[in-house]
């Protein structure tokens, strides 16, 4: 292997967040994966921080170390929960808790109930957590990899990115942040929700701040499912992974568009990124998995996991690590913008317009020539009068 840099983006969903900590764990074993820079949102956000954390204190293993140990913290705090799987749920879904009574009543008060009046006293098992594991002063002094956290702003809906020097437990507790199960976290005054809302993960600060051009995606959330949801829960899970893929799904658009008008020459290349997008991901083991097993803090579940994790981590590296710093490894619209339509994608603007120029449709015109030849046709009227 080459050594090159590359920028990760790493995806929340609960528990299976586990799943990201085990591709981290292998890159980390390669010395030749240099990281520039992390974007991460909840359980992706906790997953930077921890990573940063150690290897701040101790290099590659430091990181590895405090992964795991953040991971074994979350599932011992979860024995004291009731939220478990069933023998029932065991024999039937695997890892999900479909079966299981105490998620099924918790998942129904928080419909009906806010976490203000649930938990009122804003108890979060996981601030202790936090407290104990992440070095947010070396986080905070790190200037090895930079760290971008995606959290959502309640009032104003827009996403706010918090950097390595302004990390803290609060940053991390804001970026996973789930508005049926916590209080809002409140950060110098303002409020904030789960970050998956307005970027799971927020690709352009990797863009805007980094020099790399090479993003690696770690994926929780299916893009696709061509099974119709009819269950009430199924309805529930599938609109879940749509709304927090959608900031994704749209930057993903502009990152394809840019690059299409760089390579048609419309774009100066000294002033736009080409960005080249990876993707590490296994349909085939978290496809099945739904919105319960996100909840699901057995140290099984995280090992089997971060196991899979580690597979996909390396089979990435055997296949696609030569053309890291070359060329993307995924077609962007297939993965990310295929609709049902007969077009491939729905936004190419320059596709559209050169189909109707070779129809003989008139160009398109900037909006401020057409402004200004209408000042002008307005200025010649008025002389004629």
């Amino acid at each position: 292997m080459t050594a090159k840099k590359i920028n990760l983006a790493l995806q929340g969903g609960g528990a299976h967040g586990a799943y990201t900590w085990g591709v981290l764990d292998r890159l980390l074993e390669e010395e030749d994966v240099v990281v520039e820079g992390i974007s991460g949102t909840s359980a992706g956000a906790m997953n930077a921080a921890m990573l940063v954390s150690g290897y701040m204190n101790g290099g590659r293993d430091g990181a590895k170390e405090h992964l795991e140990t953040f991971w074994r913290r979350i599932s011992e705090a979860a024995a004291f929960s009731p939220l478990h799987k069933t023998p029932l749920d065991h024999m039937l879904t695997g890892w999900n808790m479909d079966f299981s009574p105490a998620y099924h009543w918790f998942d129904l008060m928080s419909r009906i109930f806010s976490p203000y009046e649930l938990n009122p006293l804003n108890i979060n098992p996981m601030r202790g957590i936090l407290e104990d594991v992440l070095d947010h002063e070396a986080v905070r002094a790190c200037s090895l990899i930079k760290l971008f956290i995606s959290a959502t702003h309640v009032a104003s809906g827009q996403a706010r990115i918090f950097e390595c020097h302004e990390i803290t437990p609060d940053v991390l507790l804001a970026s996973s942040c789930i508005p049926f199960m916590f209080q809002a976290v409140e950060i110098d005054g303002q409020h904030y929700w789960d970050g998956g809302y307005m970027g799971n993960p927020a690709i352009w600060p990797l863009i805007y701040h980094c020099e790399s051009e090479d993003v690696v995606l770690v994926q929780i959330n299916p893009i696709h499912d061509n099974e119709l949801p009819k269950t009430a829960n199924e309805i529930i899970n599938r609109l879940n992974e749509i709304s927090f893929n959608t900031s994704l799904i749209s930057e993903m658009r502009a990152i394809d568009f840019v690059s299409k008008l760089l390579r048609d020459g419309s774009l100066n290349p000294r002033r736009y990124k080409d960005m080249r997008v990876h993707v590490i991901y296994s349909a085939d083991h978290m496809h099945h998995l739904n919105a319960s097993s996100k909840m699901n803090a057995d140290w099984d579940f995280f090992l089997s996991l971060k196991e899979i994790g580690r597979e996909c981590a390396n089979r990435w590296l055997k296949a696609d690590w030569k053309n890291v710093g070359v060329q993307s490894t995924i077609d962007i619209r297939k993965k990310f913008l295929c609709g049902p339509g007969s077009q491939p994608d729905h936004g190419d603007l320059m596709a559209r317009a050169k189909t109707a120029a070779s129809l003989g449709a008139a160009p398109v015109q900037p909006l401020k020539e057409k402004s200004n030849k209408n000042k002008q046709q307005q200025v010649k009227k008025r002389k004629k009068r």
